[in-house]
């Protein structure tokens, strides 16, 4: 059994900032994706106990942060790492996305993280930004 999803999971993990260097880091936990046309959205609590909404959709690469899941202080991040692990083979899949925005909604842009959010394939994301 391979621990990784894939080879660039393998690759992003070892470069992937623990939580000590990362400038942000937020643990989502997800009860369950609903299906659009061509994404998906799950509910969150945010830090203040509102409710937020991600979306999850395939394309070019990228994230748009939600400001009240990230504690930004007016800082612009390069970068975020988003790993995951897939519920039925324990794979860690992980992404470095390029942060494109700040949006009222968490958007994430990302081929495999939206098929396996469409079969129901994992309930965390961990985001860990880096300036």
């Amino acid at each position: 059994m391979n621990f990784f999803y894939d080879s660039l999971s393998e690759k992003l993990y070892r470069e992937m900032p623990d939580t000590f260097i990362a400038t942000n880091k937020v643990m989502l936990n997800i009860e369950q994706f609903e299906a659009g046309q061509s994404y998906v959205i799950a509910k969150v609590e945010n830090r203040y106990g509102e409710t937020v909404k991600i979306n999850i959709q395939g394309g070019t690469q990228g994230i748009e942060l939600q400001e009240t899941l990230f504690n930004l202080k007016g800082r612009w991040p390069r970068f975020a790492y988003v790993m995951t692990t897939i519920k039925d083979t324990g794979e860690v899949l992980v992404r470095k996305l390029p942060v494109i925005g700040i949006k009222d909604w968490l958007l994430i842009y990302e081929d495999d993280l939206f098929l396996l959010a469409v079969k129901d394939a994992y309930d965390e994301l961990d985001i860990r930004l880096v300036d």
